[in-house]
């Protein structure tokens, strides 16, 4: 394994209390270090790069001014944490990052007590680090330091902003670090943008702000009575120079900035300020995402989020070429599909909580920017938004990752599903996500979406099949809550754009004849399937093959056939067990009476780390060669039992 070789400071650097050693001098060469470090491995490695650039400095001054791990630093999602990784004891395994048995993309509590909060979903840095610092209130903790580090695309979702009200009232050690970029993974909307981009402009306000600043350090000394009296001109300031006030401070939290994130000694002595001042506070960070390597910095900072492998020197991301025609990505088929069937359905629309490249529903929004909607990071929001459509006769197709829907269960099921209200619930991602790990993975959303009253679950084995259910969804006689789910990645078509045709709600297909076994898969992780079937004729075994394509309501006609013909049979399923397919099928057998022996293939009860997608299924034994063996068993274990009889 190659060895990646830090610069002279950094190679000193095993825990902040080595970075506390240096001068502040030092910090600004510590950063450039810390810098190339993070492009040296990411170039040949992958993974998040623009966010983690972007806050370098803040890394290194939050761990300089602060006795962390003591003082309890929370990362909001945690894309950005690559620096922080390197500096709390990680550096030497940075290369393993998001790599099968290795470091995670995110900071996670059983790695390192530097990571006080396991985080991979947005938002959700406030609460938690407001209960740290309730916690340490309760036990007389009273110096302890709790600061919560949040973009301005995350600041967006209700999560945050019922924190803020909370913390507001409350008399606790709690600093906000608002790291305002203007963008989480696409370029954020909304009110809050256009109202961050007002005070980060306004020369006036921050000039006055700076003056009463040093006003505040002059003489908070003095007492709380001075301190009071300052505060009060401070926030007349504000509101005298800020027409609309500042929001920051309504909700009782003490507004500090905009100051440069870039400048590291600047920052370290704003934090060491701060961290004086008891209360709740924000301070206002500006910082460029992908900041001091050019490429990154001129470049699409979409692109730059994760850009995979690239040549560190010439900035060119490196994509491997296909020999052969490639089948495209099931996220790509979505977009370019809601286009075609907008163009002959003019009530459809499409909705996405930040996510228009990862989802490509960015296809529509240049297409039809009418049509299409980023809500910002708000899943909650963007369920009721697309009910509220439903009711006036538009067909929103509410497209969100498997994991995130997780968030807005209640709107699904209060807002959509109880009024049974047409919307078309696209869940990216479904199954194991690969690298991003269990914070992704969408691992649950069959078995939380069967149960709900009123809801139509489907999954599609190809590209084919994704395009058919989505032109069955939007038409005028399904009128139902509709979920279709599928994974990340490739599909198995190359030629996928075929034209469209209704599938009978409720049906299953059947792909192969077989005699000695049955194999019922749901979804993409069926063409497993195909290549099992292939394997185990070689073997002399004879195994039927089922496309189940929905899970609500389930082909109760195909499942007679099977346990007509079938005493062994094989569920399969790219999601939890409990609750799933699987236990659609046992429960249908249950209730009409049949017998035969069962078995489940699908994720655990537990959580999977991170990897490849096929280095998990391989983990979990859903992959070909698991599906073999499992199908072996039953059916020569049945030949066993009859020739010892």
């Amino acid at each position: 394994m190659k060895e990646y070789k830090a610069g002279v400071l950094l190679e000193k650097i095993n825990t902040p209390s080595d970075l506390r050693k240096l001068s502040e001098e030092e910090l600004p060469q510590v950063c450039e270090e810390l810098r190339q470090f993070i492009i040296d491995v990411v170039s040949e490695k992958g993974g998040h790069f623009g966010a983690s650039l972007g806050v370098v400095e803040l890394t290194v001054a939050i761990h300089y001014i602060f006795n962390t791990p003591y003082d309890q630093l929370v990362w909001d999602v945690g894309h950005q944490a690559y620096g922080h990784k390197i500096l709390t004891g990680r550096r030497k395994i940075f290369h393993t990052n998001r790599i099968y048995k290795g470091l995670s993309g995110f900071p996670k509590r059983s790695e390192s007590e530097y990571d006080t909060f396991g985080v991979g979903h947005s938002s959700t840095s406030i609460s938690a680090a407001l209960g740290m610092a309730f916690a340490s209130k309760l036990n007389k903790q009273s110096e302890r330091q709790h600061i919560a580090v949040i973009g301005d695309g995350a600041m967006t979702a209700g999560l945050a902003f019922e924190a803020l009200n909370h913390g507001g009232a409350a008399n606790t050690n709690l600093l906000v670090i608002l790291n305002d970029n203007c963008m989480s993974i696409d370029p954020n909307v909304g009110a809050l943008k256009e109202y961050l981009a007002d005070i980060t402009t306004s020369h006036t306000y921050n000039k006055l702000k700076e003056e009463v600043w040093h006003l505040l350090g002059r003489f908070s000394h003095f007492g709380p009575n001075i301190q009071a009296i300052v505060q009060k001109v401070e926030n007349s300031v504000k509101s005298a120079v800020l027409k609309q006030g500042n929001l920051f401070e309504a909700m009782n939290f003490r507004y500090f900035g905009p100051i440069d994130g870039h400048d590291v000694n600047h920052m370290v002595k704003v934090l060491n300020d701060l961290k004086d001042i008891p209360g709740p506070k924000i301070l206002h960070c500006i910082t460029k995402k992908g900041k001091g390597y050019q490429p990154a910095e001129e470049g699409d900072p979409t692109q730059w989020h994760a850009p995979g492998v690239f040549n560190k020197d010439t900035g060119e991301i490196i994509k491997v070429i296909p020999k052969s025609p490639q089948a495209p990505k099931y996220q790509d088929v979505f977009g370019h599909t809601i286009v075609e069937l907008a163009e002959k359905n003019e009530k459809i629309l499409g909705i996405t909580p930040a996510m228009p490249s990862g989802s490509s529903l960015n296809i529509m929004m240049q297409a039809m920017p009418n049509r299409a909607f980023d809500v910002g990071i708000a899943e909650q929001h963007a369920v009721t938004f697309s009910a509220g459509l439903a009711t006036q006769g538009f067909v929103p197709f509410c497209n969100i990752y498997s994991s995130f829907i997780q968030r807005a269960y209640d709107q699904i099921i209060h807002d959509v599903a109880l009024q049974n209200l047409h919307v078309v619930f696209c869940l990216d991602r479904a199954g194991l996500a690969g690298a991003d790990g269990p914070t992704h993975h969408g691992a649950y959303d069959i078995a939380f979406m069967r149960c709900i009253p009123n809801l139509i679950v489907s999954a599609p084995l190809n590209e084919e099949e994704l395009r058919n259910l989505m032109y069955t969804a939007q038409l005028e006689s399904t009128k139902a809550p509709f979920v279709i789910r599928y994974p990340r990645g490739e599909g198995v078509m190359p030629n996928w754009k075929t034209p469209f045709k209704k599938i009978t709600l409720g049906t299953g297909r059947r792909v192969a004849n077989g005699n000695d076994i049955a194999i019922l898969s749901i979804g993409h992780i069926g063409n497993y399937v195909t290549k099992a079937i292939e394997k185990l004729k070689q073997e002399g075994i004879s195994a039927a093959h089922y496309d189940m394509r929905f899970v609500k309501p389930i082909d109760e006609v195909l499942l007679h056939e099977v346990f007509g013909k079938f005493n062994k049979v094989i569920t399969l399923e790219d999601g939890c067990l409990m609750g799933g397919m699987g236990s659609a099928v046992l429960e249908f057998m249950a209730i009409n009476g049949y017998h035969a022996q069962v078995k489940m293939m699908g994720l655990p009860d537990k959580y999977i780390e991170h990897g490849s997608q096929i280095e998990l299924h391989t983990e979990c034994g859903i992959h070909p060669g698991g599906i073999v063996l499992t199908a072996k068993e039953m059916v020569e274990g049945e030949i066993n039992k009859q020739a010892s009889a």
